[in-house]
């Protein structure tokens, strides 16, 4: 009995430890087991997500594309149905309905061909010059240019192959002039060019497209980057007027693999997922800590700096009001911020002779259409001041992207204004001194040409006054004393031109600009070219057509240009042979720019080494020994002036011929510029 109840008693103390046992194993099992089975199914799960979310990047992707081939050959039918209207309106014929054509094509290289065919299917114009006759054509494109001729329509016809080989799809676009069928225009489409010009590269590269009919039937495949594998595959319907197509699209993308070590790599990422979570919110902590201090730091310095700048800036919102301006600015006006910020237009610091011009750029900036560049204008001081500044005007965007205002920057040019003032200024002189200076070294053939006209008035009067000293004066011959005294009157007439012609070309002025033939310019010119010419007996040949425009230019600039060029060409002959002692002035019409004017000096002398040709128009270099090194300089600056080049080059037969170019005069154009320049003189 004993026995027995002690065996009883030992088997309870033992079954109740073995349960408590089973539940501190069980449970972490449990929990283990969830945890295994957590991370099973979530890579399975991620999978089916990635799987679903590749299918709908394809479909994203192959809609994208189908609009992108629907938009760019909506985009070439409105082209065409323009140039039907056009020729319906008899405004393209001919070569310009081919220009029309060809440049069409040249911009969409989808388009392989354009025809143009009468009412009667007679082709008139095409861009295959290899198509001799509509026999070419597809039974499908035939077939539909019917159609569409009876339901007055645009029609595209079904892909098909014409004699020459490739598929087609052509567009049909019917022409009628008051309701009277007048032809039609074709252009067709290489199925191939469909997908190979409209698919963008990268989605080719990641799937295989192809171009497929209603029934499924392939009648073109692109596959850059290898076959599709038919785990993504999406088909998008292309309906076009009069046919309907499938864009068919097969990724390239295999299925997504788990990781092998997934389970592994999982265990150690919770390890030290908490440390790593705790190591970051300490260092987001300092981090947000040293970022605000930065801010701190580049809020003060960005302050200094904008108080310390000579520019001025000026912000203002969407409406115009201002909103902030810099020490700069208010110095700039003489006004506080406080008066200026808030304020609307019209500003108190805008001047009232220029009132209108702010109005309109006013009006322009908060309408969004900004200057490309800074634009002049200028500021009412506080004391009344005017002064001239260039503005710049920008979009002032926040860390979103969104606009809130407009940013300007102004910067005061009143001493740039000086500058360009004594550069002028310094530039008449110099353009003076040369005139001088020109004249100084003809002066010695100046002085013997003015000598024979002198030398003649001489002669011819002292034979009148013997005519008229004789004791008959029956036997006074009249007619040789008219005679004498308009040879006389002749030659005091040359000796008044040249010495005229040395005034207007040495007196200091103001350069202005009148219409003046090239004629006329080298014709008033030319005494003076003919007293250097004749220092080195050099002759003279002048081409200058009758029908040349004429030119808007300052004459007095031009014919230093001219005096300047033809001496340094006659010079440069003094050596050669007598027979190539010769200056040629011709004046055409440009051949590239035919509404500008081109003069030529054109000589046999020396010619222009390359190494005095890289310098030749710098200021202060001469290849003379007593020469100011100005004068090919100040030519080219003259012609500049006039909105013309000045170039050279070597003459084939030997020498040098230097051309200068200038735009011709056109009234109206020259209207446009006055107004211009008197709105830009308002503006400062």
């Amino acid at each position: 009995m004993f026995d027995m109840m002690s065996k009883q008693l030992r088997f309870s103390n033992f079954s109740l430890p073995s349960r408590k046992q089973a539940w501190r194993w069980l449970l972490p099992l449990f929990l283990g087991l969830l945890f295994i089975t957590t991370l099973i199914w979530l890579p399975i799960h991620e999978k089916e997500q990635e799987t679903a979310e590749r299918q709908e990047q394809l479909v994203a992707d192959s809609l994208w594309v189908e609009q992108t081939i629907r938009f760019q050959l909506q985009r070439n039918e409105e082209s065409l149905s323009l140039m039907a209207a056009e020729v319906a309106a008899g405004y393209l014929r001919g070569s310009r309905l081919q220009d029309r054509m060809e440049n069409l094509i040249r911009n969409n290289h989808e388009i392989h061909r354009i025809i143009y065919l009468d009412a009667y299917g007679k082709l008139l114009t095409s861009t295959d010059e290899t198509m001799m006759s509509l026999d070419v054509l597809s039974t499908p494109s035939r077939e539909t240019d019917q159609r569409a001729r009876t339901t007055r329509s645009a029609l595209y016809s079904q892909p098909a192959a014409d004699k020459t080989g490739p598929v087609m799809l052509d567009y049909h676009v019917p022409i009628f002039v008051e309701d009277q069928y007048a032809g039609s225009i074709i252009a067709s489409y290489l199925a191939s060019s469909i997908l190979d010009d409209m698919v963008p590269w990268w989605f080719a590269q990641d799937n295989e497209i192809a171009l497929t009919d209603i029934n499924g039937t392939v009648i073109h495949k692109r596959a850059s980057g290898g076959a599709g594998r038919g785990i993504y595959t999406h088909r998008r319907a292309l309906n076009l007027a009069g046919v309907s197509l499938q864009l068919a699209t097969d990724s390239i993308k295999g299925a997504p693999k788990l990781l092998p070590s997934l389970l592994v790599d999982a265990i150690i990422l919770l390890s030290v997922g908490l440390m790593w979570s705790l190591i970051a919110l300490w260092r987001d902590i300092a981090r947000r800590n040293a970022a605000e201090s930065a801010l701190r730091e580049q809020v003060t310095f960005r302050v200094a700096m904008e108080n310390s700048l000579i520019t001025g800036l000026r912000a203002r919102d969407l409406e115009g009001r201002i909103t902030y301006v810099n020490p700069a600015f208010c110095e700039m006006v003489g006004m506080p911020a406080e008066e200026i910020v808030g304020r609307s237009p019209p500003m108190p610091y805008w001047a009232p002779e220029a009132m209108n011009e702010y109005q309109r750029r006013f009006a322009q900036v908060v309408a969004g259409n900004l200057p490309p560049q800074g634009f002049e204008t200028i500021l009412r001081h506080a004391d009344g001041t005017r002064i001239p500044v260039l503005f710049f005007e920008s979009p002032l965007v926040d860390d979103t992207g969104k606009q809130t205002g407009w940013m300007g920057s102004i910067l005061d040019i009143s001493d740039r204004k000086r500058v360009e003032d004594l550069n002028r200024q310094q530039q008449e002189k110099l353009q003076a001194s040369a005139r001088l200076a020109t004249m100084g070294e003809i002066a010695s053939t100046l002085a013997h040409e003015l000598n024979q006209p002198l030398a003649a008035i001489s002669s011819y009067t002292t034979g009148a006054l013997n005519m008229l000293d004789t004791k008959h004066p029956k036997n006074l011959d009249l007619g040789m004393l008219q005679e004498a005294l308009d040879k006389t009157n002749t030659q005091a007439q040359r000796a008044g031109q040249i010495i005229r012609s040395v005034h207007t070309f040495v007196k200091k002025r103001e350069p202005t600009r009148a219409p003046i033939t090239v004629a006329e310019l080298i014709e008033s010119v030319t005494p003076l070219v003919e007293l250097q010419a004749q220092k080195y007996f050099v002759s003279i040949e002048i081409d200058v057509p009758e029908d040349l425009p004429p030119v808007l230019a300052d004459r007095v600039l031009l014919e230093q240009v001219l005096l300047n060029l033809t001496r340094n060409a006659i010079e440069s002959m003094q050596y050669v042979a007598p027979a190539k002692q010769i200056l040629r002035i011709t004046a055409e019409r440009d051949q590239v720019r035919t509404h500008n004017v081109v003069v030529s000096i054109i000589d046999h002398g020396h010619g222009i080494s390359p190494d005095v040709a890289a310098r030749l128009y710098s200021p202060f270099f001469s290849t003379k020994a007593d020469g100011m090194g100005m004068g090919l300089s100040i030519c080219r600056t003259a012609i500049e002036f006039h909105g013309g080049s000045l170039t050279h080059e070597d003459n084939p037969g030997g020498g040098t011929i230097f051309r200068f170019s200038l735009p011709a005069y056109v009234p109206a154009a020259h209207n446009r510029w006055i107004g211009s320049t008197v709105r830009t003189s308002q503006t400062g």
